[in-house]
């Protein structure tokens, strides 16, 4: 039998979450965005249930060649742009547009030999300081784009990078907005935060494309200020495994390497086959939640490679064989949010989603 581990995607999980941007921007068209491989759940995995996007963002050419060969024929876009030269040629064989950033990409578009022109999303740095072309630099750019016959349409792109906290987008967007009064295109402005806390009823935040990404997965972009609850969102992946030991501890005993933790009181611990090897992570300490027959319940000590350990006083009854949530979906109902877990550990949902080791078996529920 093979050790009790398992990650579940859910499909309709990420259905729902995918319909809650549309709602949240109803008048702009949806990517959905698959890079890391669909953050770690696995792009065949999330294919059907995202089909329903208008297209697919992603960074990497063998994610697209992945998409085509499962028969998507509509828009994908590579984030980060090519990287050489020879990529121009993939992106005209696989019909694939691309973002542009800096002055090499654009050289290389202007000596590529295509019959067919490319769709390209010219890219600012509105204060993100990342990738992008400064609002002083951004017309200019446009212009030797616009005089390319290897360039069809092209669209304007930037990324915020206080969408989730207080600072918020509006010194951005004014960035934004006035470097490229009257030049046309369509705008793609809008990542998850911005989607949730600055698009809606009200909000005023207009973006013909609207990117779609940790909120499709299940995750809250703000947490936690705000949790999957208070943005209508589903847990799209569950990490789950069971109890394979049970140990009495009296005072004064303690559990695991380092003995970080001790026991004050008579208390009941349950070993979990789940450990760092596994993607769960090594910084979460004592107190990280975690459901068991789906009661919460808390981390005890340091997580083992495969192993870690918790305190079942709040479930008596639980047993050899009893069912152990890490994060996702448990039974009865209950759910615990990833972003709770990346919370104690101090990282975020995106890094345990990405992080899910391969020896875990993944399968679709």
């Amino acid at each position: 039998m093979p050790r009790p581990i398992e990650a579940l995607i859910h499909p309709d999980a990420l259905a729902h979450n995918l319909g809650r941007a549309r709602a949240q921007a109803p008048d702009a068209r949806v990517w959905a965005v698959v890079k890391a491989d669909a953050y770690g759940h696995g792009i065949e995995r999330v294919f059907d249930a995202l089909r329903s996007a208008d297209g697919f963002a992603l960074l990497d050419l063998a994610e697209a060649q992945r998409l085509r060969a499962l028969d998507w024929r509509g828009p994908i876009l590579l984030l980060e742009g090519v990287f050489e030269p020879r990529d121009l040629e993939l992106c005209s064989r696989l019909n694939l547009w691309h973002a542009v950033h800096n002055d090499q990409q654009i050289d290389w578009l202007a000596s590529h030999k295509t019959h067919q022109p490319h769709r390209v999303f010219l890219k600012m740095n509105s204060g993100m300081n990342r990738l992008g072309f400064t609002p002083a630099a951004f017309r200019s750019a446009w212009a030797r784009l616009n005089a390319l016959p290897q360039v069809d349409e092209i669209s304007l792109m930037t990324h915020f990078s206080d969408a989730d906290g207080p600072r918020g987008i509006a010194h951005q967007v004014a960035a934004f907005e006035q470097a490229t009064r009257d030049l046309p295109g369509e705008r793609s402005l809008s990542n998850s935060a911005a989607v949730l806390r600055h698009m809606g009823p009200g909000a005023g935040l207009a973006s013909d494309w609207v990117r779609a990404g940790i909120l499709s997965y299940g995750s809250a972009p703000d947490f936690p200020e705000h949790d999957i609850g208070h943005w209508g969102l589903q847990p799209a992946m569950t990490l789950r495994s069971k109890l394979i030991g049970l140990q009495q501890l009296e005072p004064g005993d303690s559990v695991g390497y380092g003995s970080r933790y001790v026991a004050e009181r008579p208390t009941r611990i349950g070993i979990v086959a789940c450990g760092y090897a596994d993607g769960y992570p090594r910084a979460a300490g004592t107190r990280t939640p975690v459901l068991v027959d789906g009661v919460r319940c808390t981390t005890v000590g340091r997580v083992s490679m495969d192993m870690l350990a918790v305190d079942l006083t709040p479930v008596p009854s639980a047993q050899l064989g009893s069912e152990v949530t890490l994060w996702g979906r448990g039974p009865h109902g209950a759910v615990l949010a990833i972003d709770e877990v990346a919370h104690a550990a101090g990282t975020i949902g995106y890094e345990l989603m990405c992080a899910l080791a391969p020896r875990v078996p993944v399968r679709v529920a």
